[in-house]
Order: structure tokens, then sequence, then C-alpha cells
């Protein structure tokens, strides 16, 4: 910390402890284990659930025996380190913790989900954390009707891997299991090995003391997280080359790529599905991170991986665009790429950084052009996402929109197009030229909500309470707590140096936080399209990808596969064929919702807790529906030779479809004539579009472009005290649906 800010010390903490009040929402431990509310949803709410959908179905003459249930696949308590930190007394608008039983009573009386996973970070989990999580799923699994289960819980966790290079990068993945039985699951979360984890493990996950004197009223909440770190250092690392079923209970177990991760489960031999996520997510996937580094034999499972999260809480990683971050060179260095419309490189914004201070301290041209081609090559050449720290002394509005996918609509942060879902669905791996690897995804989305709010997406407000947005509450706070920038005025960049030291001293300020938190939106859903209301029937459909991704609205959407030499075949099927092949997409679109709550949802819960779990909105359908815009069909052409180009091979949208108007339905059939002619493989997959809405971050940093298209300026959504609350920071944007692709193989 700078020193400048000593001064502020003492009348900082005088002035916090003077108006400092116990705040009921941070009272007691809040890591110790809570229960549900003891009590189901009113049995007629369920019903409705069902006669809507079976009335949407009649309306369109959709019959296939089967339910859409909708549910979230990653959801994280605050038993999740990163989750708590944000739930402080010190950050705008938190509200306390948020353990595992509010999940339950968040899916079950709030969004009135059909199912969840709790997903908390494994990295996180002490072995009595992940016991407590597993009595919380079964204690809200004993709650529901087994003939008409109102909510069906389930287990995982998150693998949460970060490389600090592209080469050691996997990203993060979501661990989940069918069953919630003792024996029928492990004993113990395994981690991801690796910098951050080895961070969370160490002073990265304790509460500094300072905080203790600006805040020593809520010092039970501080003091709770710092025993909780104690208690993940304090258990012993597991033994090295012993199967993991045969670890002791414990110990901290982790895995370093998924290679590792997949043996591990296999020694439980559970049925186990291992599905990636925040793919494209820049704040901490490195640059030129690509599929293809983990599509080979060691690192690839098709019977695990079987589906994607093609959209977030944290915005979408769906579309690929043809365009690098930085350019390889053929000596392993790298080039700034040169700004597009569609992009603006954040390398190249560093040297406009630099080359203003430069010009505005009265130096000559020649040299202020040297100082940002520097700047250029020093940001570009660094491997990890510290890049920016570079440039010393930026703000927010410094960086403009660079680094973002311009027209990609919600984007992730710092987009990685070449993690993208599309990217990998038209990669091979030729090593084995019998038996070429490829994915095979079906699409899911989820909120990756961090406050146990699952499926929160049902309703586009309130921001602060629904999505993962955080920061300081005050300026004061900002003054003291924040990481040192550096000289704003200092017109030279900088060699960022040790990644591992830099993460030692800044934490998450080692990724560019601030302008992150315009990238979160209120979260997507998983639909399945399930043989019955159950377990079984839930799994069967996630196995089996027959699943689709929405935005967080609850769109009703079938995708199939019509030919009749074939048969019919649903979204997420894989067939071989000669013939051209003939589609049908069958839409209707999701229920406006009225304000509130339904009467008779928390006829079992205290007022106060209802309160804080819904912020008094609830999951509310009217009699009403959205209007559907169109549909479009998204065809790739996986690679068919080792170095094949990618960019032509992605035909995005392939076909568009303009729904009719005023209407929230919308069906269509249509053909690929062109399939027999081609003679290579194909996968096609519909996305949905329904009539704009208000949507929170719908325009993320919300850039000003002049006449030529050049960013001038942007209008940031703050996370911290800089956003007021009550501002839910609306554009007008579409809500979304995803199928799964339907893979069809030239026979």
């Amino acid at each position: 910390m700078n020193k400048r800010h000593f001064g502020l010390l003492p009348f900082a903490a005088a002035l916090l402890m003077l108006s400092a009040c116990q705040d009921p929402n941070f009272a007691g431990n809040p890591f110790a284990p809570s229960e549900a509310t003891q009590a189901s949803l009113p049995k007629e709410m369920v019903q409705a659930r069902v006669a809507r959908q079976n009335s949407a179905k009649d309306q369109i003459a959709q019959q296939d025996g089967k339910v859409i249930l909708f549910g979230d696949t990653h959801v994280h308590s605050t038993y999740s380190l990163d989750a708590f930190q944000w739930s402080l007394p010190i950050m705008h608008g938190a509200e306390g913790a948020f353990p595992p039983a509010d999940a339950c009573d968040y899916a079950r009386f709030v969004s009135q989900l059909d199912f969840y996973f709790l997903t908390d970070h494994a990295e996180s989990y002490s072995p009595q954390k992940w016991a407590d999580q597993v009595d919380s799923i079964r204690q809200c699994a004993q709650m529901t009707d087994a003939e008409n289960p109102d909510v069906i819980p389930f287990i995982g966790w998150e693998w949460t891997q970060v490389g600090f290079s592209a080469d050691d990068h996997y990203g993060h993945h979501n661990v989940l299991f069918k069953d919630i039985e003792q024996g029928k699951i492990p004993t113990r979360s395994i981690a991801a090995s690796g910098p951050s984890t080895t961070a969370l493990r160490g002073d990265q996950g304790k509460v500094s003391k300072l905080i203790y004197l600006i805040d020593p009223v809520n010092a039970n909440v501080y003091s709770a997280l710092n025993d909780f770190n104690a208690e993940l250092q304090a258990t012993p690392i597991c033994e090295q080359g012993v199967p993991s079923n045969e670890l002791p209970k414990a110990c901290f177990e982790s895995a370093s790529n998924p290679g590792e991760l997949y043996q591990k489960l296999d020694d439980w031999g559970f049925d186990t599905l291992v599905i990636p996520h925040g793919t494209t997510w820049g704040n901490y996937t490195p640059p030129n991170a690509s599929w293809s580094h983990q599509l080979t034999k060691k690192y690839h499972d098709d019977d695990k991986n079987r589906l994607i999260e093609v959209y977030s809480g944290h915005g979408s990683s769906e579309q690929y665009r043809d365009w690098e971050t930085r350019i390889e060179n053929a000596d392993g260095s790298f080039t700034c790429p040169t700004p597009q419309d569609n992009y603006l490189p954040s390398c190249w914004q560093a040297g406009v950084i630099i080359e203003k201070r430069c010009l505005s301290q009265g130096m000559d041209k020649i040299e202020c052009d040297k100082r940002a081609a520097q700047a250029r090559a020093d940001y570009a050449n660094h491997d990890t996402v510290a890049a920016w720290w570079s440039v010393p002394g930026t703000e927010v509005g410094d960086w403009l929109d660079s680094g973002q996918a311009r027209d990609v609509l919600m984007p992730a942060f710092n987009y990685r197009p070449k993690k993208s879902v599309q990217y990998g669905l038209a990669l091979r791996n030729f090593d084995d030229k019998n038996n070429p690897l490829r994915y095979t995804w079906g699409m899911i989305a989820s909120t990756d909500t961090h406050s146990a709010r699952a499926g929160h997406g049902f309703k586009q407000m309130p921001r602060k309470t629904t999505s993962d947005e955080n920061g300081l509450k005050s300026s004061l706070l900002k003054s003291l707590l924040a990481k040192d920038k550096g000289d704003a005025s200092d017109a030279k960049s900088h060699e960022v140096g040790d990644p591992n030291k830099l993460l030692a001293k800044v934490g998450y300020s080692i990724m560019e936080n601030e302008r992150l938190q315009s990238f979160f939106t209120l979260g997507g859903i998983a639909a399945v399209h399930a043989d019955s209301r159950s377990r079984d029937g839930i799994w069967s459909a996630l196995k089996r990808k027959e699943t689709y991704a929405t935005t967080g609205h609850r769109m009703l959407l079938w995708f199939n596969l019509l030919n009749e030499k074939s048969g019919k075949h649903a979204m997420g099927s894989q067939v071989s064929m000669k013939e051209n092949p003939k589609f049908e997409v069958k839409a209707v679109a999701s229920f406006k919702q009225l304000d509130g709550c339904p009467e008779g949802v928390f006829q079992n819960m205290p007022t106060e807790r209802a309160q804080k779990l819904s912020s008094g909105e609830c999951y509310h359908p009217s009699d009403k529906r959205y209007n559907l815009n169109r549909i479009e069909i998204v065809r790739i052409t996986p690679q068919n030779h080792k170095g094949e180009d990618v960019a032509p091979l992605i035909q995005d949208p392939w076909m568009s479809f303009k729904c009719p108007a005023n209407s929230s339905t919308c069906n269509l059939n249509f053909e690929d004539k062109d399939f027999t002619g081609g003679k290579r493989d194909a996968l096609y997959y519909a996305r949905v579009f329904e009539e704009a809405i208000p949507t929170v971050n719908g325009g993320n940093l919300r850039t000003t472009f002049d006449n030529n298209g050049k960013a001038i300026k942007v209008n940031p959504c703050f996370g911290d005290y800089r956003t007021e609350i009550s501002d839910d920071c609306q554009i007008d944007v579409p809500q979304r649906a995803w199928s799964s692709p339907i893979f069809v193989d030239y026979n």
C-alpha cells in the first residue's frame, strides 16, 4: 500500500467506529452449517408448471412424451472463499453470508427451479466443509415430494484451474454427480493445483489486520474467514501416487490437469459429468489460449466431457471471432495487432495511453512514438492476464473497450476467441488418423451465482443483489484498501515481472477487476428434455445431451432431425447419413413476469429470511408471453485435415428466419441441400431470440463511438460505490436460447 494512505488511518478508524452498528446480516458465524426451510413448495405451484408447459406443447402440436425441466448446474454459496470475500461488510451492497441451505430455499421458493447443482470451489473445501455441503443437499432432498418433486438437488464442485500461460492453462470445470447417498459420491473434493490455489491456501485467503481497525464491530465476520483459511492451511496435502478412493478422508487433494482429474474420478468409479465453463473469460484465461491445447488423448474424456457452459452470469462464450490478442512471430516473440472495427487490442491501447502522457509532458513526437511502440511490445510479450500492469497508474476509462468482442452480444470480459464453444466444435486432433478426436458438446447455461441464488435470471433486476458485481462501499475504503497502481504520470511502460510475486502482492487485482464488473449479468439457465420429473430423468437427459441453454428466461425449445431413413433424432444426437439432413425447430417464448412473489410462496418461511433471499422478487409468471423475434441456425463443418483454417468452417448465422409478428411461438423446417455435395461432417444448432427488453449490463462498458467508429469514452457499471445500488445498468437486448447441436457425419 502506498505510504500516502497511512495518514488517514486514525481518522478513518475513528469515523467508522463511531458510526458502526452491528448489522444482523453479519451476526454469528457465517460459516456455520444452516438448515433450509422445513417445507416444500405448495403442490399447486408445481402442478401449474406442468399445466403451462402442456398447454404450450398443444399450441404448437408438440407431442413427445417428455417434460422440459429447468435448472442451474453452477451454484456457489459463501462456502466458496471468493464468494465470502465479496459478501464482507466492507463491500458495496453486501448482505452477509449465503450458506448452502440458502441455495435450496432460493431454488425451491424464489426461482422455483426443477433442479440445481451445488458446486462450490474445491479449492475452498476443507473436509468438514465438504461434509456440510453434502448434508445440506441431503436435507434439501428430504423435503420434496417423491412423486412430484418441487426441486431436485444435486452435488458437485468446481475444479478452478488457472494457468499463468496458455501452455499450462486448462480452465474452470464443474464436476457433477448424479447421486447424493453415502457411498455414491467421493468423500472429499479434488481441487486444481497451481498458483491460484497456492495463493488461496496462503495469505491471499486472509483478511488484513487493517480491516479489523476500520470495522471492529464486524470483527466476528473477518475472524470467521481467517479461521476458515487457517483450517484450509491445516489440512494436510494428500499423498501423491495413491488412488483417490484409497486416500484418507481428511486430506487436501488436487489435480494439475484434466487428465489427472479424470483419472482420480475414475478411481471412484461414479457416474460423473465434467463441464467446462467460462472458457473465453480473459480475466483469468491467458492470451493465445486455445482448445487445441486440451484436445489430446491425455486430456480429453468424451464420456465425462459431454456438455459445455455456453453462457453464465459472466457473459457468453459461444462465438468465434477471427482476431488475435497478439500475433506470434517466427522467433517466438509477439507483435501487437492493429485495431479493427470489431476489436481494439489492449496492447494497442497501452501504446495510446503512454503516447498521450508523453505528449502532454512536452516531449517530441518521435520520442513519444518510440515509447508507444515499446508499451505495445511490453504488453504483447507478457504471457499472463497481468499484462495491463505494464502501464502504471491507469484508470478504467484509459482502456476504453480494448480487449472486448464488440460485435458479440453480452460477451465475456477480455474475450479469448480460440476458447469459444464454436472454435472448439470446429477442431479435430488427427494424431490418430483412424479415430480423430473432436468435441461433441451439448449446450447448457448457468448463473455461476456466488450468493446461492440458483436460477436468478428470471427477472432483469435487481442488479446488485443478484449479479456477482462486487466492490468496496466507499471512496474512503478504496483509498485505504485498494492496491496501488503506480504513478499515473509515468510516460513509460514497465516489465510486469514474476506473476507469482505480483499475485502474492495484489491478489484479485492481478485481473482488470474494475472493468470486469460491467460484464456480470443475471445469469443463464439449463433446460433438459427429461423422460420423467426425477433424478434419473434429469441425469439421463444431461448424459444424452438433450439439453439447451438460455440467458435466464424459460423459453421452450425443440430441435430435431427428421429424415425418414434415419428417423427422428433430438438435439444432442450424433448420426451418420449420406442424404441431405432435414430439421425442425419449434420455440415458445418465456412468460412475462409479474412484480413481487406469488401469494403463499413463503407461507412457511419467516419474513426476514424470505426478504433476504428474494429481495422481494420471485419467479412469478403472468399468463402473457414475450414475442419471439427470430431463429438463427449455425452450421459448423469440423476440420478435415490438420491445420485446416477454422474461420471458414464456422457459418454463423448459416440461416436466419424471422418469426411471425407479435407471436410467442415460432416453427420452421429447413434442409441442408449442400450436405451431400460437400461430403464432410457437419453440425447444426439453433439460436432463438426473444424481443429486446431492458437487461442488466446489456451494454457492458456502454462505449461511445465517434462518427468514424472510434471509441472515445466508456460509461462502466461499477460494482463499488461509484454506481448506485438502485441503478440496474440496463440496456435493451434480446434474451436468447441455444439448442444443443445435432451432429451429422457424412457416411
